[in-house]
C-alpha cells in the first residue's frame, strides 16, 4: 500500500522546500474530503496523477478566491486551514470526471412550505450562550430565508421535527465527524427522504459566541445562516459575498437586522419563488403569528461606546464580586461587570451593565455581595444583603428574591462565596468565618461556621472568591488575589498579586484606552506573555477552524522527495534517496 502511494507521487509536482509529508499529505485529504479529488482507489490504493492533481488545486484555488497556481503554496496551505462547512464544495461524480459542476441529491427542495424545527441538544453547560439563546438565534437564523421565500417555520417542543438541531462532537454516525476545536464546526442535510433531510449539526467543542468580537470563538448566529441555507436546499457557491460560501467569515451583524446578500436571494428564489407578503396559505404561520424570542443585550463590545459617568476603572478599583459563570471569569463592580473568555481574554475595556445581562434583578441594585454558579443544574446564584436571587441563564427564576437564611446563612450577608473543585461543596465566607453547604443536598454542613484562619494565608473580609478551569481556588481581596492550588488549604508561594495586571490587562501606564482594544494585546498571570489572535479573513461552515500554517516558499522539488524524510528507512528509503539526489541541482 506504501509502496504504490509513493510511486504514484514519482512524477514532478511543484513544492515548498519547508513543506513536510504531514503537510502534503493533510493537502490530499483536503482535497478528497471536499470533493475536488477521489478517494484512493479501495482496491490499489492509487493516487491521483501530478496532472490530477494540479487540476484539482487549481480548482480549489478558483472556488476559494485565490490565484490559480496549481500549487501547494502559503495561501492555499493557509485556505485549508481555516473554519469551513463540512459539506463538500464539488461532487465525487464530477471530480471523476474533471468537471468542477456542484450537483445536488435528486430532490433539492421541500415539496411542502411548513416546516418545523427543534433544537433537540443544546452546547454543553460550560459554554455562556444559554438555552433560550440559542432557541432565539436559530429563530432568527431560519427568519432570514422565510422572510423572502415562501416558507414558514415553526419550533415544536418535543417529538419529531423536520430540522433537528443537534450540538454534537466528533464521529456522531452521519458521515460528517467532527474533528475538535477547530476544523469543520458545522453541517446540514439537503432536503429529500432521507431521515436526516434538513438536519442540522453543529460542533459542541467549538467556543460558540454571540456578539462577541470575532477573535473569541464562532458566531453561531452566522454558522446557523449557512447551515440552515444547505437545510432548506442550497449548495456552496464561490462568490466572495454569499452567505453560503463554505469558509466562514466571522459575524454577519445584528441578527434583528442581517440581510441576504443578493446572490443568495436570487438562488433561494430560483428555488422556491419570491414570498408574497399579503398572501396567505392554506395554514396559519405559526413562526410569525407568535411573539418573537427576545435577544437579550449582551456586553458591548465596541470601544467606541462612551464610558458612563460612573462607571468604574478596572485598573484601580477593588471589585464586589468574582464568579467563574459557564467557564468564564466575571468581576463586578457597582452597576458594572468586565468579561474574561475561557483562555483568559477580555472581552471588552469597556464595562457592561449587570442589569442588560441578568434582568429580573432590582433597578435600584448598585453592587453585589458575591456570585456563584451552582454545580449540578448551572444555575447563577447572586447575592446582595440579606436576599439572594436565582438565575437559570439570563432569567430570573420565579419567586425571587428570597433570604439568605434558606442556606442556613446569617441575615448580615456574606462576603465571598465559591465552589470548591476538590470537592464541589460551596463555601461562603463572612468576616473571619466560613460555611460549607451541600448544593445537592440543599442543606448546610455540620460543625459550621468554621474559623477563615484554617484557610491558610487567605485574608479576611474578602471581596469575593471563585474556582477556575485550572483547577485551582482564588481569593480577591483589594487590589489582590490569592492562589490555593488543587485540595491545598494554603496560599501558594508568591503571592498575593495584582488582579489588574494578571487578570485584567492593566499596567502601570494603561487605562481605558480604545487603541488598547484594538490592538488585542493581552496578558496572562504570572508575567506571561499571551500573542494576540492572528484573525484570518476566511472562517469555514461544517464548517472548519483552525490557525493557519505559515509556509516561506512555493513548491520547487519533487513530492517524493519530501516524503523520503517520513521513511529514513526500510527498503524504500534508498528509492527515496536517490530521487531526492537526482533532483537537487548541484
Amino acid at each position: 500500500m506504501i509502496l504504490v502511494t509513493i510511486i504514484c507521487f514519482l512524477s514532478e509536482t511543484l513544492a515548498a522546500p519547508s513543506l513536510t509529508a504531514e503537510q502534503i499529505n493533510m493537502g490530499v485529504d483536503w482535497l478528497s474530503k471536499f470533493g475536488y479529488l477521489p478517494p484512493p482507489d479501495p482496491v490499489t490504493g492509487q493516487l491521483q496523477t501530478k496532472e490530477a492533481l494540479t487540476k484539482a488545486i487549481k480548482a480549489m484555488q478558483k472556488y476559494g478566491g485565490l490565484e490559480e497556481t496549481g500549487v501547494l503554496d502559503e495561501d492555499t496551505l493557509v485556505l485549508m486551514k481555516t473554519p469551513r462547512c463540512s459539506l463538500p464544495d464539488v461532487s465525487e461524480s464530477d471530480s471523476h470526471s474533471g468537471r468542477r459542476r456542484r450537483t445536488l441529491p435528486s430532490q433539492t427542495k421541500w415539496s411542502k412550505r411548513h416546516l418545523s424545527w427543534r433544537v433537540r441538544t443544546f452546547p454543553k453547560e460550560s459554554h455562556l450562550l444559554g438555552r433560550d439563546t440559542v432557541r432565539a438565534l436559530m429563530y432568527y437564523a431560519l427568519k432570514v430565508w422565510s422572510d423572502i421565500a415562501p416558507l414558514n417555520f415553526h419550533e415544536v417542543a418535543g417529538g419529531e421535527a423536520d430540522i433537528q438541531i443537534d450540538f454534537t462532537k466528533a464521529d456522531h454516525n452521519d458521515g460528517y465527524p467532527f474533528d475538535g476545536p477547530g476544523g469543520t464546526v458545522a453541517h446540514a442535510f439537503y432536503p429529500g427522504d432521507r431521515f436526516t433531510a434538513g438536519d442540522t449539526h453543529f460542533d459542541d467543542d467549538e467556543a460558540w459566541t454571540f456578539r462577541s468580537p470575532e477573535a473569541h470563538g464562532m458566531d453561531l448566529f452566522a454558522v446557523a445562516v449557512h447551515e440552515f441555507g444547505h437545510a432548506i436546499g442550497l449548495a456552496h457557491t464561490s462568490a466572495i459575498e454569499s452567505i453560503m460560501r463554505p469558509y466562514y467569515q466571522g459575524p454577519v451583524g445584528d441578527p434583528l437586522k442581517y440581510n441576504l446578500p443578493y446572490e443568495d436571494k436570487v438562488r433561494v428564489w430560483q428555488l422556491y419563488g419570491v414570498r408574497d407578503s399579503v398572501s396567505h396559505t392554506d395554514r396559519p404561520d405559526t413562526s410569525r403569528s407568535a411573539d418573537p424570542p427576545v435577544l437579550l443585550d449582551l456586553p458591548e463590545n465596541k470601544s467606541t461606546v462612551p464610558l458612563d459617568r460612573d462607571a468604574p476603572d478596572r485598573c484601580s478599583t477593588h471589585f464586589d464580586a468574582v464568579a467563574q459563570i459557564r467557564g468564564e471569569a466575571f468581576f463586578f463592580k457597582g452597576k458594572y461587570f468586565w468579561r474574561l473568555t475561557r483562555e483568559k481574554h477580555l472581552v471588552s475595556l469597556r464595562p457592561a451593565q449587570i442589569q442588560r445581562f441578568w434582568r429580573g434583578l432590582p433597578a435600584n441594585l448598585d453592587s453585589l455581595d458575591a456570585v456563584y454558579e451552582r454545580p449540578g443544574d448551572h444555575k447563577i446564584v447572586f447575592f446582595r444583603g440579606a436576599k439572594y436571587w436565582m438565575f437559570k441563564d439570563n432569567n430570573v427564576e420565579e419567586g425571587y428574591p428570597r433570604p439568605i437564611s434558606d442556606f442556613g446563612l446569617p441575615t448580615e450577608g456574606v462576603d465571598a462565596a465559591f465552589v470548591w473543585p476538590h470537592n464541589e461543596k460551596t463555601y461562603f465566607f463572612k468576616g473571619s468565618r466560613y460555611w460549607r453547604y451541600d448544593d445537592h443536598l440543599r442543606r448546610m454542613d455540620l460543625g459550621y461556621p468554621k474559623d477563615s484562619v484554617l484557610w491558610k494565608g487567605v485574608p479576611p473580609q474578602l471581596d469575593d472568591a471563585m474556582r477556575w478551569s485550572d483547577g485551582s481556588s482564588y481569593f480577591f481581596k483589594g487590589k489582590e488575589y490569592w492562589r490555593v492550588l488543587g485540595s491545598d488549604m494554603e496560599v501558594e508561594a508568591g503571592y498575593p498579586r495584582p488582579i489588574g495586571k494578571d487578570w485584567l490587562l492593566c499596567t502601570d501606564m494603561q487605562s481605558d484606552s480604545p487603541a488598547l482594544e484594538a490592538n488585542g494585546t493581552e496578558t496572562r498571570s504570572h508575567g506571561q506573555r499571551h500573542a494576540s489572535h492572528a484573525e484570518n479573513n476566511y472562517e469555514v461552515c461544517s464548517c472548519t477552524s483552525d490557525s493557519a500554517v505559515a509556509l516561506s516558499a512555493h513548491l520547487s522539488l519533487p513530492l517524493l522527495g519530501l516524503l523520503a524524510p517520513a521513511f529514513p528507512h526500510g527498503p524504500l528509503a534508498p528509492l527515496l534517496m536517490l530521487t531526492v539526489a537526482l533532483s537537487v541541482p548541484p
